[in-house]
């Protein structure tokens, strides 16, 4: 009996963002006939674009991808602004920004699961921080000059490992006349898969911080997002607990680089972080601290 209590005890508790982050995981694929036959998920709602990074392909998806629907939206758009598309995505960064990264994508919970493997671990510094602007290039290059130059998407042609991993290889499991299409192509998309994952064992979130286009988008609704981290400037006192141990390549609390995790609130001496609406006013703040002095 005793034995057993040990072990409990010694059962690693889940966060409250693990468990919203498997929730997230499992409801953007929870058709799982898809993954016994082989087969993408057709019905109405697959129009409809999740908040985080997931593979319209990926068999049990029963929803869009937000990137590849704005890669096809724009690569049809020659004539025609996507509206539907840029309405979907502004909606989402105006509410959460890159909330939607800390709790709302299936490959980041997967990088920080990788990020658990025992090993030595890269620190951010300067390098990391100038590597974190590559995404925006990323965003900028394949997933709008390409799809508008070359009608073609091709962030998820050419890089998305998370459709590689989601997508191509459960169907080529799955389908023998796949198997046999595998090309050059497929290859290198597997190869960067691989490269991604290693690196992710590493280096905290590297797919995320240096690469992720929809962060990149996202980053930049994160001053005017509704929801998310905020910081009480009356009882901040700018030690630094919050951003020095922080795994992203973050300045200050809340910036681009920030995927509003969490951790942050935990380690801050004075309570001066919580979640809730950026947008309201600290003026309740400051009268009742009149009051109170």
């Amino acid at each position: 009996m005793k034995q057993r209590e040990n072990k409990k005890r010694r059962l690693p508790k889940l966060s409250a963002r693990r468990y919203i982050q498997l929730i997230a995981a499992v409801l953007y694929n929870c058709n799982v006939k898809g993954f016994a036959e082989g087969k993408i998920f057709k019905g109405e709602i697959k129009g409809i674009c999740v908040p985080g990074l997931n593979c319209y392909s990926c068999p049990g998806a029963v929803g869009a991808c937000p990137l590849g629907s704005l890669q096809a939206a724009l690569a049809g758009s020659r004539y025609k602004i996507p509206y539907y598309m840029l309405g979907t995505l502004l909606l989402f960064g105006l509410l959460f920004g890159r909330l939607i990264c800390g709790f709302l994508c299936p490959f980041g919970l997967l990088q920080e699961l990788l990020h658990k493997i025992p090993g030595k671990k890269l620190k951010k510094s300067r390098v990391t921080r100038l590597l974190s602007k590559l995404k925006y290039a990323v965003l900028a290059v394949f997933v709008v000059l390409i799809p508008l130059v070359k009608l073609s998407p091709g962030f998820c042609k050419y890089i998305c490992p998370a459709g590689t991993l989601e997508g191509g290889i459960p169907l080529l499991i799955k389908n023998e006349n796949l198997r046999g299409m595998i090309g050059a192509l497929f290859s290198w998309k597997a190869f960067v898969l691989c490269a991604v994952l290693l690196v992710c064992v590493f280096c905290y979130r590297a797919f995320c911080r240096f690469l992720c286009p929809l962060g990149a988008l996202y980053s930049f609704f994160q001053p005017v997002s509704l929801f998310g981290i905020k910081v009480d400037s009356h009882k901040c006192t700018g030690c630094g607990a919050c951003t020095k141990p922080c795994k992203m390549d973050v300045k200050k609390v809340c910036d681009g680089e920030c995927i509003q995790c969490g951790e942050c609130i935990k380690r801050c001496p004075e309570g001066a972080i919580s979640y809730g609406c950026k947008w309201k006013t600290d003026t309740a703040k400051k009268g009742k601290r009149k009051n109170e002095e």
